[in-house]
């Protein structure tokens, strides 16, 4: 006589997947794994441990491994549930885009800086992605004209999905089109220009986290010494900004001392580079006189 099958509950699931996840050297193990089960049980999280003894379905547990196997395989979380936390907001995320980053929101709180509240003020994120950074800032200052590029049509569809999805105010446009050549009269001259590009350079490319290399390359490769998009844009912002308006982009942690001669060359003043929350040089802020 067959054993009766084992009972899967909601503990047993979580306890038995996280021990994989640990063993298998996925990050935040125990995380991913409640993530995921509430994703599939279609619950917030809290709600797993005030029902820990129930029993999951064949049905249940059947999309649980489908998506544990995925995970294992190095696919991101945030693809594998669909959403991204962005800004105390829940964004779309798929792979049409980059997952939106903890330390991005660091860009947004810069920017809102440079933003007074019930001002109107002319704006342009340039290489928008998921648009988790125009997006926030249109629903944080709705007085603000926003205008939106991307070189990727995929990324924009994205964009406009979330804009959808979070009831934004109908004060931001999507402009598809490599960084600022979409940008139109109409937009100019420019009080903020903040932008997230592509900026890893290729050695790094080389050397990226499974779960980075199922991100777009098109939205992470800032060719050979990473800086290609950030000095095009150091030197063609002027041309759109206003006198006395704002530059502000998103680098990576070794491109600090690279970025601040670009800047003062090139004219701009009140130049600064903000670090993270970890020390990692992540923000650099520069005015247009």
């Amino acid at each position: 006589m067959n054993p009766p099958p084992k009972l899967w509950t909601v503990s047993s699931v979580l306890q038995w997947t996280s021990s994989q996840f640990q063993k298998h050297q996925v990050d935040a193990p125990r995380l991913t794994a409640e993530l995921l089960l509430a994703h599939v049980l279609q619950c917030k999280r809290i709600a797993l441990y005030l029902d820990y003894q129930r029993p999951l379905e064949a049905h249940e547990l059947h999309a649980f491994r489908s998506l544990i196997q995925r995970r294992l395989k190095g696919e991101p979380t945030q693809y594998l549930i669909g959403t991204k936390e962005f800004y105390q907001r829940s964004f779309i995320t798929d792979a049409r885009a980059l997952i939106p980053r903890f330390e991005t929101e660091l860009l947004v709180d810069f920017a809102l800086e440079k933003l007074p509240k019930n001002q109107k003020a002319r704006v342009a994120d340039v290489c928008t992605g998921s648009g988790c950074i125009a997006l926030s800032l249109a629903l944080e200052r709705p007085e603000a004209e926003i205008w939106a590029t991307d070189i990727s049509k995929e990324a924009l569809s994205l964009a406009k999905e979330n804009h959808q999805r979070l009831g934004c105010p109908p004060n931001i446009h999507w402009c598809e089109g490599n960084l600022l050549e979409p940008l139109p009269p109409a937009c100019l001259p420019l009080d903020l220009l903040v932008s997230n590009p592509p900026y890893l350079c290729a050695q790094e490319m080389q050397n990226l986290q499974r779960e980075v290399r199922f991100e777009p390359a098109l939205a992470l490769y800032g060719g050979n010494d990473g800086l290609q998009f950030l000095s095009t844009l150091i030197h063609e912002a002027p041309r759109f900004l206003a006198h006395g308006g704002w530059l502000l982009l998103e680098i990576g942690e070794n491109q600090s001392e690279k970025m601040r001669p670009q800047l003062m060359e090139a004219g701009y003043a009140d130049i600064l580079i903000h670090q993270d929350w970890s020390g990692l040089c992540r923000i650099a802020q520069a005015r247009w006189p």
